[in-house]
């Protein structure tokens, strides 16, 4: 399996379940790893035979921005959930992190994998 990838896409939203989060927009990271088959894009070098993980990051962000979650773990299965159904990907490791959430760590959050049933 091909692995494509995305590094710190950084989103600003609504999170959390305290009400002063409610209140404010905090930076989201997130990390992925789509498994996908690269060959054709590889052989044609045409963006149409490719994943583009332009859409991709900008689906993230608009669903993420849209989204009324509390928790991240509900963000994290929702966005493995649209990226699973709109994009030739067949497994995907997904990791979001919230900014400051503890004073003593820069970052915390989860990392989940998912996968189309019956891929492999």
């Amino acid at each position: 399996m091909d692995y494509i990838f995305l590094r710190e896409l950084r989103v600003e939203t609504v999170i959390g379940v305290y009400d002063w989060e409610r209140r404010i927009r905090q930076t989201l990271i997130f990390d992925l790893e789509l498994g996908t088959d690269v060959r054709r894009a590889a052989t044609s070098g045409k963006l149409a035979d490719a994943l583009d993980y332009s859409t991709v990051a900008k689906s993230i962000s608009q669903f993420v921005v849209a989204g009324q979650f509390y928790l991240l773990e509900s963000l994290a299965e929702g966005v493995a959930t649209l990226v699973l159904e709109r994009f030739p990907v067949s497994w995907l490791r997904l990791s979001v992190g919230k900014l400051h959430a503890l004073s003593n760590a820069r970052i915390a959050g989860v990392t989940i994998e998912r996968g189309k049933p019956g891929a492999k």
